[in-house]
């Protein structure tokens, strides 16, 4: 099929949080969107509730099965004829004590967190590359600075941001750029779940701009690495933490939390 002109991006974890923000903010500035989720029910509840049934397509998948993203991309390439920007959002974890971490998490977390982001580039590249275009990767600032409970959460995002790095030096010659953006504490509804008052005002502490971040200026950000605003940037992380990282001040600790996207 003759693609349209109108940019298309991929955004995994688009049901909620920080994913569906940036599904959001790409579709202001004229972007179609596809929206994939492993929670099917809640991700057709999403893209019901945003009112743009032309521009958007919702698909329901786990990142770490390379058959069903495959089948994505297939699916996009169907309905829209091109992609331009995949934002690689969906992620998992388990914050717990190392010795408390169970083989079973460390797996999933890893497959979810850092192969899943691999999978979804590997299907997406050679649809990515008729126009070129853009990747951002999730990370975390757990990629960048150690603490406790975060030892299998950590070390996936840490490999995803080498990972970044890696795929920005080979798909340059595709003329696809690929950039990480590293969130600190945001106001999620899963942040907001976690967090005891206590962990919120160590936070608070922590953060120069003494706040939360908010799910709409990640998305920004987001949105920014993957628009013509920054072609001349690849294999960067962003850190959107209100200065948290440039603070060096330790995490707060959280105990057998868990979160998907």
């Amino acid at each position: 099929m003759t693609p349209s002109a109108q940019k298309v991006a991929l955004v995994t974890g688009a049901a909620r949080g920080i994913g569906l923000a940036a599904a959001k903010r790409f579709l202001a500035d004229g972007w179609r969107v596809a929206l994939l989720d492993i929670e099917g029910a809640l991700l057709e509840s999403a893209v019901a509730a945003l009112k743009q049934p032309n521009d958007t397509l919702a698909l329901t998948c786990d990142v770490s099965d390379a058959a069903g993203v495959a089948a994505a991309i297939a699916a996009i390439a169907n309905r829209f004829g091109r992609l331009d920007a995949l934002v690689n959002n969906a992620g998992t974890a388990v914050f717990a004590p190392v010795l408390e971490t169970s083989d079973a998490d460390w797996t999933r977390i890893m497959a979810v967190n850092l192969t899943g982001p691999f999978l979804c580039t590997k299907a997406a590249a050679p649809l990515m590359r008729e126009n070129g275009g853009a990747i951002v990767n999730i990370t975390s600032i757990s990629a960048v600075r150690a603490s406790t409970l975060r030892s299998a959460y950590g070390t996936s995002k840490a490999g995803l941001a080498h990972l970044t790095k890696q795929l920005a030096v080979e798909l340059a010659s595709l003329g696809i750029r690929v950039n990480g953006v590293a969130p600190g504490p945001v106001e999620t509804a899963m942040a907001k779940a976690v967090h005891t008052p206590e962990i919120r005002a160590d936070y608070h502490d922590a953060i120069p701009l003494n706040r939360y971040g908010l799910e709409e200026e990640l998305a920004e950000a987001i949105f920014f690495l993957c628009s013509d605003r920054s072609s001349y940037i690849t294999g960067q992380i962003l850190a959107v933490d209100g200065g948290f990282d440039a603070a060096g001040i330790g995490l707060p600790t959280l105990r057998g939390q868990r979160r998907n996207g």
